[in-house]
């Protein structure tokens, strides 16, 4: 009896059982990456200026305290973002209730960083691709070189992606540095719900910065 002849059809399933079990094998490595692929940090080196992003309460102002008094850097930025909802209403009420960068600026001076440290842009920011513009114009106008900036953990590539895109073409370094005041685990997102929701949250916003379509 002649040998039996390997089918083409045999070969083609076998080709795509391999392709299946390699896609499958991409799919759990990336679904237990996620959390570190987020967490794009960057070595410390001194620099001429500390750019706080805002949100996230205390956690990301303190960490820029902390990089000032160790000497990173000569000054620190605070970032403005909109007013909590209702504010007007106290304002109309006569009631003095200080929040974001005002806040930011008296726990600063409480830390024993210099007023003369501190800068607050004027302009208020709506998201993370406004803050890079801000930063663009205030490295321009006073020739900085090098700007750590300091976010949260799983908020470092997006906004890593929006400052370097929004600095392309310049000689401004931009590092990127997560808070230590956050307990983001990145090696175990999926276990705690609040780190399950900050990645799902995060990755569409990084995809659609990516895409151009992030503002």
């Amino acid at each position: 009896m002649p040998p039996s002849i390997p089918t083409r059809g045999g070969s083609l399933r076998r080709a795509i059982l391999v392709l299946s079990l390699l896609a499958v094998a991409g799919a759990v490595y990336g679904f237990f990456y996620l959390g570190s692929f987020l967490v794009a940090e960057d070595p410390l080196q001194p620099a001429d200026a500390i750019f706080v992003l805002s949100g996230s309460g205390m956690s990301r102002p303190l960490e820029g305290a902390d990089l000032y008094l160790a000497g990173q850097a000569p000054r620190i930025v605070l970032s403005r973002d909109q007013q909590p909802r209702g504010m007007p209403g106290l304002a109309e009420r006569g009631i003095l209730f200080i929040t974001g960068a005002a806040r930011v600026h008296g726990v600063f001076l409480q830390l024993g960083i210099p007023n003369e440290a501190i800068v607050i842009p004027a302009r208020i920011h709506r998201n993370t691709a406004e803050e890079a513009v801000t930063l663009r114009e205030m490295a321009a106008d006073q020739r900085w070189n090098r700007v750590i900036v300091v976010s949260s953990a799983y908020h470092l590539r997006r906004a890593a992606f929006a400052f370097r895109r929004e600095l392309r073409g310049t000689d401004v370094q931009i590092l990127m540095r997560r808070t230590r005041y956050e307990d983001f685990e990145p090696d175990q997102w999926w276990r705690r719900r609040r780190d399950i929701r900050a990645v799902v949250e995060e990755l569409p916003r990084l995809v659609a910065y990516v895409m151009g379509l992030g503002a």
